[in-house]
């Protein structure tokens, strides 16, 4: 292997690097940070030196982010930055050529892309029910609205659904995945997506399952239409309330308040910020406006704990989740 690649440096004079998982056992240190902006700086030095090699470093947004604004030398290196994210339509498309795809049939990518997400959706129908078919809030929204919710941004997430529901579909020998299938496998597609963020952002908050199942609707919302969506004064409150009974505390010895705790389950995408609009709601996430929960200024949005954590935090039912969680838009 290594022969080869010094054969192939050696007549193209050209070779790319793949750096990534440097975020593994992030905590937010100031040894974290400056391992990370000397590493970035001695590949910036290399490159100088030996023009045909190139570097490419995978880094989550928050990690760069930080880096960049705690040492200066880094804008050497910001012209170069590929921001990656996924919009749901660019995963709905992902999917659908997915499927398409396994079933035969031929897809042009930018004519697939160009169409409404409705008319995507479609392909969709080979394999699921086209609307959900169950009472309550959702009963006949389009599958894809159904899907999209669930997701956090990240393909992985709509490929786990798909999988589970078939599973489900298989085990009941139904030719395609029905509302209840998907529905069945709700509880269990949280709890894991729960696992998720507690084995991505330990490092950083050693207890963070602690503030995450601290985040359970108590019985003054348990009953309301959306128990889990709060205004910026009733989240402070939430907040002030899980540290008034959590050892909560960051490994990087930030002090621990209700605007930290904030920042911190924004951007892990456990805490979407949410604007209504003559009736739209908007949902966005970190990477789109990470100042959304600025300590400094309060730009108007309320907080909803993401669609796809709320069944492993709130044991009341199936339905009466559902019933409480409005559906993304097209």
């Amino acid at each position: 292997m290594e022969r080869s690649i010094v054969e192939k440096f050696t007549k193209n004079n050209n070779i790319y690097v793949y750096i990534d998982d440097l975020d593994r056992g992030w905590s937010g240190k100031k040894s974290d940070i400056m391992r990370i902006s000397a590493l970035l700086n001695s590949l910036r030095d290399i490159c100088g030196d030996f023009r045909g090699v190139q570097f490419r470093i995978g880094l989550r947004s928050d990690v760069y982010h930080l880096v960049r604004t705690s040492d200066e030398s880094t804008d050497k290196i910001s012209q170069h930055l590929i921001q990656l994210s996924w919009t749901n339509h660019d995963i709905l498309v992902c999917m659908a050529k997915r499927i398409a795809t396994y079933c035969g049939d031929p897809v042009n990518d930018a004519e697939l892309a160009s169409k409404p997400q409705i008319e995507i959706a479609r392909i969709f129908h080979k394999v699921i029910d086209p609307v959900f078919n169950y009472k309550g809030k959702w009963e006949q929204a389009p599958i894809h609205r159904v899907l999209l919710s669930l997701t956090r941004r990240r393909p992985r997430d709509l490929v786990k659904l798909f999988s589970d529901s078939a599973k489900a579909a298989h085990e009941k020998r139904h030719e395609i995945i029905s509302s209840e299938d998907l529905r069945s496998i709700f509880i269990n597609y949280s709890q894991d997506r729960l696992q998720d963020i507690i084995n991505e952002f330990k490092s950083e908050m050693p207890n963070v399952k602690t503030l995450l199942l601290g985040m359970r609707p108590t019985s003054v919302y348990r009953f309301g239409d959306h128990p889990f969506l709060y205004s910026n004064d009733e989240l402070t409150t939430k907040l002030k309330n899980i540290i008034s009974s959590s050892g909560l505390n960051f490994s990087n010895g930030e002090f621990v308040d209700h605007h930290s705790l904030k920042q911190f389950l924004y951007k892990t995408g456990f805490l979407l910020a949410r604007k209504e609009t003559d009736g739209w709601v908007e949902w966005v996430y970190f990477d789109e406006n990470r100042f959304a929960a600025s300590r400094e200024a309060d730009f108007g949005y309320s907080w909803e704990v993401h669609p796809a954590y709320r069944w492993a935090l709130e044991k009341r039912g199936i339905q009466d989740i559902i019933d409480g969680t409005d559906l993304v838009l097209n």
